[in-house]
């Protein structure tokens, strides 16, 4: 028979005091995992697991404890959940850039993020081997690119830059004065804001292009892999570098139409049962590519999406997707992406259930600690290590368990030989 042994349980400690003869006073020192507060690291972690790993709310977890006997505070259970947490904030951002240097794809989303009292975006960035949530005011491309960089903040005019802001249709002289800063470094935003004043760059359209390139030279000049594959439901600020759709997002264009007679209706289910026909043949294909098969599917690709049905509204939705023909079939190139964004979907529920539940954060630190915490659970769910054990590790810094990246880098390097 399986049991717990839930109860309070105070520890005294006892330091010995001596006075040395010039008078200074020597302490006893407590155990290293104790920091000088009134709980141990056990009820630390109970209070952590609670609030970041089943979402109880503070109110609760205060009327669970008061109930086992435990004297504690409203203040003092904020403080637990917010407060003296470097180490975890440090393991959460140094995932994402070992993630991304071993990573073949990464799945991306974004979901909304209130903040004291503002609107705000929370971003995931993830894959079958991590999951890492950033909450920021903004929900735009230079915030995305800004995110990649993780550590770095330097702004690089480089040949990549370069040729993304042309790609932009940044204006012709611009672009000439800004060439003639070719492998120029600005080391921080108040630099580069400064460098866009004294070229006389002001408009908002060509200063957004110019900042977008600059961040794409810093991800280069850091060595960011440029044939990562970006898996994201189309929202446009994630349409940078190698870049695939979801196939799911892509078939809701069909899924919506209404047809009103007996033939748009036949129309309509013939074009859902030979989409989701393509959609099994691509999944067959993944398992086992095949250059045939490949030039097969890119034909029947075509001949799917451009078929007219006379049915107006079915006819755009399928040219609207024939649009996205080389996002939706890097698949044929690169079979070991995703064909849909399902994980970013399962990943961020999470941020959205805390939201629901608890509203939105109200001090810096707090926003902080529920991206970071959101990120670690996760990532041990993913890694398949026990939340629980790795709070009680990293709270009583037994080191049992090695770091998050460690994990990472074991699982995503290439087995030898």
């Amino acid at each position: 028979m399986q049991d717990l042994i839930i109860g309070n349980w105070n520890t005294c400690y006892r330091r010995q005091r001596w006075q040395t003869p010039s008078g200074d006073d020597l302490y006893g020192q407590l155990p290293a995992n104790i920091k000088g507060s009134h709980f141990g690291p056990t009820m630390t972690a109970f209070i952590l697991y609670q609030y970041h790993g089943c979402g109880v709310t503070q109110p609760l977890i205060k009327e669970q404890l008061d109930e086992l006997g435990v004297q504690i505070s409203v203040g003092q259970i904020n403080n637990i959940l917010v407060e003296n947490k470097d180490r975890f904030h440090a393991e959460k951002e140094n995932i994402l850039s070992t993630a991304l240097k071993l990573s073949d794809h990464i799945n991306v989303d974004d979901t909304g993020a209130r903040h004291k009292g503002k609107n705000g975006y929370c971003t995931h960035i993830g894959n079958d081997f991590f999951a890492w949530f950033e909450t920021t005011p903004s929900k735009s491309r230079i915030n995305f690119l800004k995110l990649l960089r993780c550590e770095h903040r330097d702004f690089v005019i480089n040949d990549q830059a370069l040729s993304y802001m042309q790609q932009q249709k940044m204006p012709q002289f611009q672009l000439s004065v800004l060439s003639r800063h070719n492998n120029k470094i600005l080391e921080d935003e108040t630099q580069w804001n400064n460098f866009l004043k004294r070229l006389k760059i002001k408009t908002e359209r060509h200063k957004r292009i110019a900042t977008e390139g600059a961040l794409i030279g810093s991800l280069m000049h850091h060595d960011f892999n440029p044939e990562l594959v970006i898996v994201s439901d189309d929202a446009g600020q994630f349409n940078v570098f190698r870049h695939a759709l979801c196939w799911v997002h892509a078939e809701r264009a069909i899924q919506k139409i209404i047809g009103f007679t007996t033939e748009q209706n036949k129309h309509l289910e013939d074009v859902k049962t030979d989409v989701w026909q393509f959609y099994n043949d691509l999944k067959a294909y993944r398992q086992q590519p095949d250059a045939h098969q490949k030039a097969a599917l890119e034909d029947r690709f075509d001949a799917l999406f451009t078929r007219k049905t006379g049915f107006t509204t079915l006819d755009n939705a399928l040219g609207r997707i024939y649009g996205n023909k080389s996002e939706l079939l890097l698949v044929l190139e690169r079979p070991d992406i995703p064909l849909h964004n399902n994980l970013s979907e399962r990943d961020i529920r999470e941020y959205v259930k805390k939201r629901k539940i608890s509203g939105s954060t109200r001090s810096d630190e707090g926003r902080r600690c529920r991206d970071t915490f959101t990120s670690l659970k996760k990532t041990c769910r993913k890694l398949g290590v026990s939340f629980w054990n790795f709070l009680i590790d990293r709270i009583e810094l037994q080191n049992k368990y090695p770091l998050l990246t460690e994990i990472i880098s074991k699982q995503l390097s290439p087995a030898p030989g």
